[in-house]
């Protein structure tokens, strides 16, 4: 009997991750953040299992492909823990370069340690087809088997196929590690061993705990992805003057904005996400008001001169940092958030000075939630007109700025540095 000292930390920890987000439906962060294994873990062990699952939820669709040629039987439904080891032990081979042999004992090994031990045979024979001929069916399935069908048409629909194919690719690719800081960016990307981009914001490597990184526990740099980082300048010169930004946890547009010395009052309905925004402003050694409210209900006590929105979203943008959203999201979703961005927008506009600015802003690929929202605000009659945005304001990114002069970053702009968050943002002006 296989002792379970012998089954690998990391490969155990990895199913027990892959299960919570496909079996029971949790974000990979939160999957992370909960179980004990895994922040027991040594640093190098938690970041092979993090970046298996993390390969295996993003090539899910190539994965399942291959499997499927090569189990001949349906597998019963205590077959479904197997199924995610078999993914697992795959996306080791063909995606990590994990040596076949270490790749396929462990996984047989794992089988046996959860009591499925009627089902190594099958590992075993799987996996050592996959180790064989894997890599030749593998043409079989492009990139695009990894994204689902609602979303992949959005992309097509929006940008064309090429276009959504490439989106596709860059979207499976490991993101770097994008810092935003208070002050110095090329003397901070020294010492970090970072290289600051067009855009501002610094950029290296994952490598180890934030924590232990020079500058972190001092409050000179927050995480923020450099897409990300560019909705707060879109409106401009803030200094004194009166700021609402809705929607506002989990707090890096908060940062800037504070920084830039905005009058700012930062509103979010989740006295959760606000107190995390508290808590990252205060390593920061910042503050500013925040109110825990529903924005398309509350207002301030007089029109602001400007409105910054990031309304909650189906989040596609990101799925470099959060793959879980290639299986968590759906079309039902999109259409409740789309109605939910449509009433913010309406309520942002009405907080607004004349001659106030409003950036609306998503995460999102989707067209539904940036361009044709836009389009149906702008074309409803609501007192804005549009106020195009210059590539100079977001470092040259001559790419990101649409026909219509709205912000749109693309998974493989910036491609030889690293890439981009899919972000949309236009911005308004109150008549």
């Amino acid at each position: 009997m296989t002792s379970t000292l012998d089954v690998s930390a990391a490969r155990s920890v990895a199913f027990d991750l892959l299960r919570s987000v496909l079996a029971r439906h949790k974000t990979f962060e939160n999957a992370m953040a909960i179980h004990d294994g895994f922040r027991r873990l040594p640093a190098r062990d938690k970041g092979f299992a993090r970046l298996i699952v993390a390969t295996t939820l993003r090539r899910l669709g190539q994965i399942d492909g291959l499997l499927d040629i090569c189990i001949e039987k349906p597998l019963p439904k205590a077959g479904d823990a197997v199924r995610d080891i078999l993914r697992l032990g795959t996306a080791e081979m063909l995606f990590l370069g994990v040596a076949p042999h270490a790749s396929v004992n462990s996984a047989v090994t794992l089988v046996e340690s959860r009591k499925l031990t009627k089902f190594k045979g099958l590992t075993n024979a799987v996996l050592r087809r996959i180790s064989r001929d894997g890599g030749e069916m593998l043409a079989e399935f492009p990139d695009i088997c990894n994204i689902c069908g609602w979303m992949l048409a959005g992309w097509i629909e929006a940008f064309g196929e090429q276009t959504a194919a490439r989106i596709a690719t860059a979207s499976l690719a490991e993101p770097p590690l994008d810092i935003s800081v208070k002050e110095n960016p090329e003397g901070w990307a020294e010492k970090l061993g970072a290289r600051v981009l067009p855009t501002g914001t610094l950029r290296r490597r994952f490598e180890g705990p934030l924590e232990g990184m020079s500058g972190f526990s001092d409050g000179a740099w927050w995480v923020q992805d450099a897409a990300a980082a560019l909705p707060a300048k879109l409106l401009g010169d803030v200094q004194d003057r009166t700021v609402v930004e809705l929607c506002a946890a989990p707090g890096g547009k908060t940062a800037q904005l504070i920084l830039a010395k905005a009058r700012l009052t930062a509103v979010d309905r989740s006295e959760t996400r606000l107190g995390r925004l508290k808590r990252n402003l205060s390593r920061l050694g910042l503050s500013t008001n925040l109110v825990t409210a529903d924005a398309t209900k509350w207002g301030p006590p007089a029109p602001v001169d400007a409105v910054l929105l990031d309304p909650p979203c189906t989040s596609t943008g990101t799925i470099r940092r959060h793959p879980d959203i290639l299986h968590s999201k759906s079309w039902a979703e999109l259409t409740k958030l789309t109605a939910l961005q449509d009433r913010l927008l309406a309520a942002a506009v009405e907080m607004l000075k004349p001659g106030g600015r409003l950036v609306y802003c998503v995460c999102s690929l989707q067209p539904e939630e940036g361009e044709h929202r836009i389009a149906k605000f702008v074309e409803s009659g609501v007192p804005v007109d549009l106020d195009p945005i210059r590539a100079d304001e977001i470092g040259g990114i001559v790419d990101a700025i649409t026909t219509q002069g709205e912000l749109r970053t693309l998974p493989h702009h910036l491609g030889d540095k690293g890439g981009l968050d899919g972000f949309f943002a236009a911005r308004l002006i109150r008549t």
